[in-house]
């Protein structure tokens, strides 16, 4: 899972279930980062984390002294230490640009997302959420057949937002439509055959297709 070194100065606490903790592994594998990777219960954290993030939040990621706790945060930082390959535009309108996508795609997807997956809500809220999420990707699937990226030429961290998100709708219980959703399912095969998401994905995350 990911590039491991054995005395590597950074770790990332990662929840393998989580496509906030995967769109950080994403980026670390898209980098090829040295990284201890340790995968944590969020039900049980372990001690040395409780005493880094004052959120007791994952993902968490430990760089020496420095110790950030967003998942959006963590691979903006990563971005920017590691500049090779690039994964934000250089130009500031098309920086903007993909932070508004990231944006937008955390307030669209990523709640009605995280209302599946926590499964506490009413079953009338998680069956609201799985349409809305469901009606809202077959709408916007026509653009995924422009370039060969979301809205980009190149691979951003937008798609490391994105499909995580894709990698999980068997176990949102979403099935696109082929005919209604092509372009978006030829993205979905575009991005999982990448080297460095399949390199992402945790034991969890593999089970979650066959």
């Amino acid at each position: 899972m990911g590039v491991v070194a054995k005395h590597s100065s950074m770790t990332f606490y990662s929840d393998g279930n989580d496509h906030y903790s995967q769109r950080v592994r994403l980026v670390l594998a898209e980098k090829g980062i040295a990284v201890d990777i340790v995968d944590v219960d969020p039900n049980n954290m372990p001690e040395d984390l409780i005493d880094l993030n004052p959120y007791h939040s994952l993902p968490t990621l430990a760089d020496r002294d420095l110790v950030l706790y967003q998942s959006t945060v963590v691979m903006e930082y990563l971005d920017e230490r590691f500049p090779h390959p690039p994964l934000l535009p250089v130009y500031p309108v098309a920086r903007a640009q993909s932070r508004l996508y990231i944006y937008r795609i955390e307030r669209d997807w990523c709640g009605a997302v995280d209302t599946i997956v926590l499964g506490k809500s009413k079953e009338s809220v998680i069956e609201k959420a799985r349409k809305d999420l469901r009606e809202s990707l077959t709408t916007i699937a026509p653009i995924f057949s422009e370039k060969p990226y979301f809205m980009s030429d190149d691979f951003t961290l937008v798609d490391c937002c994105v499909a995580p998100i894709l990698w999980r709708l068997p176990t949102l219980g979403i099935e696109l439509n082929p005919k209604h959703c092509k372009p978006i399912l030829d993205y979905m095969d575009r991005m999982f055959d990448r080297d460095a998401f399949q390199a992402s994905l945790s034991e969890a995350e593999l089970d979650m297709r066959d």
